[in-house]
């Protein structure tokens, strides 16, 4: 030991002795510009340790940002492969002022040794992209010019928080080291609002908005509301129902109701009554059952079967004026609301049932069907009675609306008045012929006011004059009596015992051509003729 400290002593003594020149013999190179401030003799031993080699303790000494990693067994020098090797195998001088002493293959560089593996869109970047100073956050390197050094781990490092403190920094939560979107860690299901039925397929923006923050592009994931529906959704019921939309809704599709059966109607603004009670939602609710339905009219549903034909321009009625909720076929218009219209209901009019007058063809007609008689009645006698006794068709000059066999026809202007038991006939007994094959056959016109013409000839033409028989002679119109009959105009007065002979012993029955019939006169009324 004596021996080597003498001939350590004696190689300084010399080194001093021969000064520069003499270092420029022994030393193998300039330092690299890093070291470059250890040129001299004075400064060899800073590194080296005479006799031996660069120990790792003086890089160390100098090195303290490495030493700090290796005493808390982290970093790259620390790992299996590299802290039990010499500095200098990696790191040697002396070879020039331009020289790298951090030198390595980038790209057979193992970054797993460094205790931050390269994965994904990593494996891809130069180093240099890393590697630099805004992104270191150590204190120990942070003034380095360059260095592979004081890197942090995480990911805002190096990676702008887009979610601006917003949410917890670890990106890994939710992001891969592939890209930063789309971010496939994340699992909604940990959150305190799972995705269900629709809602999972619903795109993010929809509900994490995209707005402009401190200048930069942001999408807000935190303080979401979601304690209710109408936090995102409008309420469509405007509060009718409540706000608890889950009651009704299910989250496969707003438009799908659950226990749709037992949905309480009478809770909207549209009480189901009657033949509604019985139809199927979607017979009224077509599209979904959140569309609003225009209800106030029976219209906004159900087409107008009348087609406006009772709309005035001051008034259009709706079908609840007429009709119930019961049944369209029933009705509940009424004998006075018909009495108001242009033709009141009387007689038989009251008994007949609505359909014989409004539904003539294949539908109901209400409007222009007619007021006058013949519109609905058929005129038995056009081209028969002369019309000055019925201007215009119009039936009520001789008939009422209780029946046909009524007739208030005044007969006197026809120029034969009705007397007596011809007040009691029907107008059929005389205008009316039935043929031997039950043809009917009317006869108004061109009748004679002769007896005759109607009635049978009991008489067998006995007061025929100039071939008429004037029965007024003899009859009036209230029996066949021969009330007016006076013996005592007669060619043969009665008297004396004549005047209580019975008629039938001087009239008696006689026959010719096969007719039968009483004689009333005689051509002989001598005595003799009749007394023997």
């Amino acid at each position: 030991m004596i021996r080597e400290f003498k001939n350590i002593i004696g190689s300084i003594g010399i080194i001093l002795i021969l000064g520069c020149q003499a270092f420029t013999q022994i030393s193998p190179g300039d330092l690299a510009e890093v070291h470059a401030h250890l040129e001299g003799l004075s400064n060899c031993t800073k590194c080296h340790t005479l006799g031996e080699k660069v120990s790792n303790e003086k890089c160390l000494n100098c090195h303290t940002e490495i030493k700090t990693r290796i005493d808390k067994r982290k970093g790259y020098h620390y790992s299996d492969e590299i802290r039990n090797q010499a500095c200098v195998k990696c790191h040697n001088d002396h070879h020039g002022r331009k020289f790298e002493i951090i030198r390595f293959d980038k790209y057979a560089f193992d970054h797993m040794l460094t205790g931050y593996e390269l994965l994904g869109a990593h494996t891809k970047q130069e180093c240099e992209k890393c590697h630099t100073p805004k992104f270191i956050t150590d204190e120990l390197v942070k003034d380095k010019k360059f260095t592979y050094l004081g890197l942090g781990t995480k990911c805002l490092t190096c990676h702008t928080d887009y979610h601006q403190t917003t949410l917890p920094g670890n990106c890994l939560d939710c992001h891969n080291h592939e890209a930063f979107k789309p971010a496939p860690v994340f699992d909604h299901e940990n959150t305190n609002f799972r995705l269900l039925g629709m809602h999972a397929e619903v795109s993010c923006e929809d509900c994490h908005k995209i707005e402009t923050r401190s200048g930069q592009k942001f999408q807000n994931f935190s303080g979401v509301s979601f304690s209710n529906c109408t936090s995102c959704h409008e309420d469509v019921h405007q509060n009718q129902f409540g706000q608890d939309c889950k009651k009704c809704h299910t989250e496969e599709s707003f438009h799908m109701i659950k226990d749709i059966d037992v949905f309480n109607h009478d809770l909207t603004s549209f009480i189901l009554q009657g033949k509604h009670q019985e139809q199927d939602c979607k017979a009224c609710h077509k599209t979904n059952y959140t569309d609003p339905l225009k209800h106030d009219r029976c219209t906004d549903c159900h087409t107008d079967y009348h087609k406006g034909e009772f709309n005035r321009h001051d008034f259009i009625p709706d079908c609840v004026d007429c009709h119930s909720v019961q049944s369209f076929s029933e009705f509940s218009f009424t004998i006075e609301q018909h009495n108001n219209t242009t033709f009141p209901l009387e007689g038989a009019h009251l008994a007949s049932p609505c359909f014989e007058c409004h539904l003539k063809e294949n539908r109901w007609k209400f409007r222009e069907i007619g007021i006058n008689c013949a519109d609905c009645h058929e005129d038995i006698h056009r081209d028969i009675i002369d019309p000055k006794y019925y201007p215009n068709s119009n039936c009520r000059n001789c008939h009422t609306a209780n029946w046909w066999n009524e007739v208030v026809f005044d007969h006197g202007p026809t120029g034969f008045a009705l007397e007596g038991v011809h007040r009691e006939q029907s107008c059929r007994a005389c205008h009316f012929e039935e043929s031997t094959d039950g043809a009917i056959k009317q006869k108004f016109s061109g009748l004679s006011p002769q007896c005759f013409n109607c009635h049978t000839d009991q008489h067998y033409r006995q007061f025929e004059e100039n071939g008429i028989t004037d029965c007024e002679k003899c009859h009036t119109f209230f029996n066949w009596r021969a009330d007016k009959f006076d013996h005592n105009t007669a060619r043969f007065i009665l008297d004396g015992k004549h005047e209580n002979v019975a008629c039938n012993e001087c009239h008696i029955t006689g026959e010719t051509d096969g007719i039968t019939y009483v004689r009333y006169k005689f051509e002989d009324i001598r005595c003799e003729a009749c007394h023997q």
